[in-house]
């Protein structure tokens, strides 16, 4: 009997599937590498708050490794590095490799390095009752209550009217100031708290704390206000009209952290999408490929993809009808026979509210990085649903170099959902999953990931890229 039991315990291990923990599967050596490798990646989230900021570091990245610039028209060869910059918000690092290219196409992997955040307006400055404020505009989807009474960094670029442009991060030193969105205080708070979540703070009040320092001329009519002008001019140059051609954001003045006592979490504002991006950059970065091989890094996902900088810009296909053209290739073939990993995060279960998600197809924390072969929201609206032969082959890419992964979608089939830029790729006719790192309170000012689901994620594009 006890050998009965035991063939049919082994058969039901050989049959049966079921989600694995990376750190219970990594070696010594292999964890060591995980926190390592985890390091370059807070750095990374401390200095690309924003998506210029994220494209600089990228590129600084990239020419550190040897990789120079290219512009449309460059001729390019089997082991060229470069990278492409649009307009200051998104960059594409690839390598040309050695196989031909409309047979064998482009590996592609897109990520996008912009996150929600709270955007100055054009006409933003005021004062009123002892304070002074910066009026905003949020940016992507949010819960407007958890930007409250946290400290603020104010990141972006102001063009002056004679054209000089100036950049700004004040509230990332330990020396500078900080900014600060108020709430109401809970003993007035009563009426406050009785409404939903989503009108618990209005985007209106989501007004940036900027100064509360009279000037020392009694006769000026907006003392404060003044005071506040005076700095900006003295530091920046700038006068009020120039906040019209401004791009500012307020982010979290947080730095990226180690969460627990064991130091397996890291805590960060950004990890949507910093913590797909990175990965896909380094990858390309620290390994050569027999593929032609392409990191895009991306600016506008949490908006639509939008824009000249968003997914949706015609001048990612240019740019890789460019590079077909540069090497005597189709570019039809070329798409046809390309393959893409759209790199997005996904949720995470969170057992705190666990009746939102589906658990047998929930993305569990550090059970590596989690392919979702369909996204969009309730009847896979805006997905792009990738197909069972592409899944079927980067499984067996996964498999071929010990890769630790998972499957999961976006909660339960009715509780919302969520896209990627994954729709876009696949709309030229490339084969395209959605691949990326569980995220833990997602979109807000302060999420949390897995190292073990950072370092597969990393681990699955060196697999994708051989």
């Amino acid at each position: 009997m006890a050998d009965k039991k035991q063939r049919a315990k082994e058969r039901f291990e050989a049959l049966a599937y079921d989600k694995k923990n990376y750190f219970e599967e990594a070696s010594k050596k292999e964890r060591k590498e995980m926190y390592a490798y985890a390091e370059g990646y807070k750095a990374f989230l401390n200095a690309a708050k924003t998506e210029r900021e994220a494209c600089e570091t990228a590129v600084a990245m990239a020419q550190a490794k040897g990789f120079t610039e290219y512009r449309f028209g460059d001729p390019l060869a089997a082991g060229d590095k470069k990278y492409f910059i649009n307009r200051g918000k998104s960059v594409v690092v690839f390598r040309i490799g050695t196989n031909d290219l409309e047979t064998d196409g482009m590996r592609i992997i897109a990520s996008h390095i912009d996150a929600p955040r709270v955007d100055i307006k054009q006409n933003p400055l005021y004062e009123d009752s002892g304070l002074c404020f910066f009026k905003t505009h949020y940016y992507g989807g949010i819960k407007k209550y958890q930007w409250t009474a946290i400290p603020l960094a104010l990141h972006g670029v102001v063009v002056l009217k004679d054209g000089t442009r100036v950049e700004m991060k004040v509230g990332e030193d330990p020396k500078d100031p900080v900014f600060y969105i108020d709430d109401l205080l809970p003993h007035l708070g009563a009426d406050q708290m009785l409404q939903k979540g989503g009108k618990i703070i209005e985007g209106e009040q989501l007004n940036v704390v900027v100064g509360g320092l009279p000037c020392a001329d009694g006769e000026a009519g907006k003392r404060i206000k003044l005071t506040v002008l005076d700095y900006l001019n003295k530091e920046y140059g700038m006068c009020e009209e120039d906040f019209l051609s401004a791009e500012l954001s307020a982010v979290p003045a947080y730095p990226a952290r180690d969460v627990g006592f064991d130091r397996a979490l890291i805590g960060a504002y950004g990890h949507d999408d910093r913590v797909c991006a990175y990965p896909a950059l380094t990858a390309v970065l620290d390994e050569p490929s027999e593929h032609t091989v392409l990191a895009m890094l991306v600016d506008k996902e949490e908006i639509g993809s939008e824009g000249t900088t968003g997914m949706q810009c015609k001048v990612y296909e240019d740019l890789m009808e460019e590079i077909a053209i540069a090497l005597g290739a189709n570019f039809r073939r070329v798409r046809f026979a390309s393959k893409c990993l759209s790199s997005d995060v996904t949720a995470a279960y969170d057992p705190n509210f666990a009746g939102v998600y589906e658990k047998m197809n929930a993305a569990i924390l550090s059970c590596g990085t989690c392919m979702s072969k369909f996204t969009g929201s309730r009847g896979k609206s805006g997905s792009n649903d990738a197909s069972a032969e592409f899944v079927g082959e980067v499984r067996r890419m996964f498999e071929k170099e010990g890769v630790i992964w998972q499957t999961a979608e976006l909660g339960k089939v009715d509780a919302g959902g969520g896209g990627t830029v994954a729709k876009f790729l696949a709309n030229l006719n490339i084969d395209t999953v959605d691949l990326g790192v569980p995220v833990i309170s997602m979109h807000a000012p302060y999420e949390l990931i897995s190292k073990a689901d950072l370092y597969s994620n990393y681990k699955a594009f060196l697999a994708f890229m051989k």
